[in-house]
This record gives structure tokens, C-alpha cells and sequence, in this order.
């Protein structure tokens, strides 16, 4: 008996790794520098199934992996390793810069004070492609698990024209740059910026889309606001309780929230029914069974 109770456990935990996405947050950020091709493929080794990424475009039309729009002085230092300035963002922005120039850039060796293990490493920002290419290597000849994609696009619409190109071809870029590498039923693509996500519903239908969601507003008023209904819905994680998500799900949409570091907090969601989770440790969500051994 003691027997096939222990069976069910192992059983229960397994059967719950399989139903929840773990989505490493810009990679692994808690443990690597934030999107890069090391943190892709460090989150990749702790068995997550999905990956979490941000695209910007640079002055020759590349999509790269960057979360601002800008080379920002936390995390980045110059072709020299000299610090950035605090406040120039005009200098470093990335739209009216090569991805040559960019790549001079190291935004590894600095670290990130709020994230005190993180590797320090020289590294710089990667094109989207790379990134693809690298983690379709990597789960073919080492994890031999497939891994998908969620892919923030970073608009606003203070933004258009000066950090980034208007909506309609920021998405265009981007979703030629994913048609080239991918099947479309392996990528996610989420917003805070309802105009995007607006273009991507009634340009490419297909595509599974998520709404990122930072305000106090209930769900059902953000779902009228963007005027249809995603697959999914990603709300900041302190934003959500057991009713909201047991809400959400019967307005007909998976709940992934963000960014959800803490053990307990991860247990606790999972207990609520969320559908993933994102998190900047993927490490601690294999710790507690919730990624693929």
C-alpha cells in the first residue's frame, strides 16, 4: 500500500510538470545575463518549455534580443568596458544604431545588482535568429526536449518612430524573422501594447497571442479594451488570486502570469490552477518538480 501511495505521488508530481509552462523569464535572468544565448540555454538545461524573450529592431532593420530599446547602463558597458551614462538613452538607443555597432557592446560583465548570482560574462545582445538557431541545436543534441517560444514585442506608442518602427512593421519584421525557423504552433507572441496585439490578431490569425497585463483594471474590462480574446492571459503575478484565475479560465483563456521568483509563490500559483508561469529561476521550478527531470 505504502507502495502505491509513493507511486502516486511520483505519479501526481510528473503528470503536473507536464501541464505547467515554465517559461524562463529573458532566459534565466536570475542566473545569467538577461537574454542572451547563455541564459537561453542555461534555462533550457533546467528543462523549461518555454523560452521568454524580448525583440527591439535596430537602425538596419535586425531584430535583436534586447528588453529596452536601448543599450541601458545597469547591464551594458562600451566596446572599451567603460560604463554607460546614466541618462543618455539617445546615444544607446538601438534603433539608430547597426546590430554591428551593437554587437561591440558587452551587456554580461557588469551584472545586475537586483540579481545577485547571476554569472558575470562578457556577452552581447543576440539577433533573434541566433537565439532560434542556437536553442533548436541545443534541444536537438543535448536536452532532446523541443522548447517554444514567447516573444515579447517592446512598443509603445511614445515610442513609434523613434525607439522602434510603428506597429504594423515592428510585427512584420519580426514575424518574418520566426517564419523563416519556426512552425507557428511553438511561439507565443505577448504585448503590453494593445495596438500590436491588435495588428497580430487581424494580420496573422494563426499565431497564439498573449496579453500582458500591469493594471488594476478587471479582466473582462482589459478583454473589452483590446476588443478580442487572446489565448492567453499574462497578468503582473501579485495581480491575480484563485477567483481571477478560476474567472479568466472560464472566460476562455489560459492564465500565465509574471515574474514569479519565489518558491512559494510558484507552489502556491500552481495550487490556484495557473496555466505556466514565468519566472527569472527556472532553476528553483525544477527544485520543487515543476520542470522535466
Amino acid at each position: 500500500m505504502l507502495r502505491i501511495f509513493i507511486c502516486l505521488i511520483i505519479s501526481s508530481t510528473f503528470l503536473k510538470a507536464q501541464i505547467i509552462d515554465i517559461q524562463g523569464h529573458r532566459g534565466a535572468r536570475g542566473m545569467m545575463p538577461e537574454n542572451t544565448i547563455p541564459a537561453f540555454i542555461y534555462a533550457m538545461d533546467q528543462g523549461v518549455t518555454t523560452l521568454e524573450l524580448d525583440v527591439v529592431i535596430t537602425k538596419d532593420k535586425q531584430v535583436i534580443v534586447s528588453h529596452e530599446p536601448w543599450l541601458s547602463h545597469e547591464i551594458c558597458l562600451d566596446s572599451l568596458g567603460n560604463n554607460l551614462s546614466k541618462d543618455d538613452k539617445v546615444l544607446y538607443n538601438i534603433y539608430n544604431l547597426t546590430y554591428n555597432q551593437i554587437k561591440q557592446f558587452d551587456c554580461g560583465s557588469n551584472g545586475n545588482d537586483r540579481f545577485p548570482e547571476q554569472v558575470k560574462m562578457k556577452v552581447n545582445k543576440p539577433l533573434l535568429s541566433d537565439v532560434i538557431k542556437m536553442a533548436e541545436r541545443h534541444s536537438k543534441g543535448v536536452t532532446h526536449m523541443e522548447v517554444n517560444y514567447n516573444i515579447e514585442i517592446k512598443s509603445t506608442s511614445e515610442g513609434d518612430t523613434k525607439y522602434h518602427p510603428v506597429p504594423s512593421e515592428f510585427s512584420d519584421l519580426v514575424y518574418q524573422v520566426i517564419d523563416q525557423y519556426l512552425p507557428w504552433e511553438r511561439v507565443i507572441i505577448q504585448s503590453f501594447d494593445f495596438r500590436t496585439l491588435k495588428y497580430w490578431n487581424e494580420r496573422y490569425p494563426e499565431v497564439e497571442l498573449a496579453v500582458l497585463i500591469e493594471n488594476l483594471k478587471s479582466p473582462s474590462a482589459n478583454i473589452k479594451q483590446l476588443g478580442f480574446k487572446p489565448e492567453i492571459y499574462s497578468p503582473y503575478y501579485k495581480l491575480i488570486g484563485k477567483n481571477s484565475i478560476k474567472t479568466i479560465h472560464e472566460m476562455g483563456m489560459k492564465v500565465i502570469p509574471w515574474t514569479v521568483n519565489d518558491i512559494k509563490d510558484m507552489k502556491k500559483l500552481v495550487d490556484w490552477g495557473v496555466n505556466g508561469i514565468i519566472t527569472d529561476y527556472p532553476n528553483r521550478a525544477k527544485a520543487i518538480g515543476l520542470t522535466k527531470p
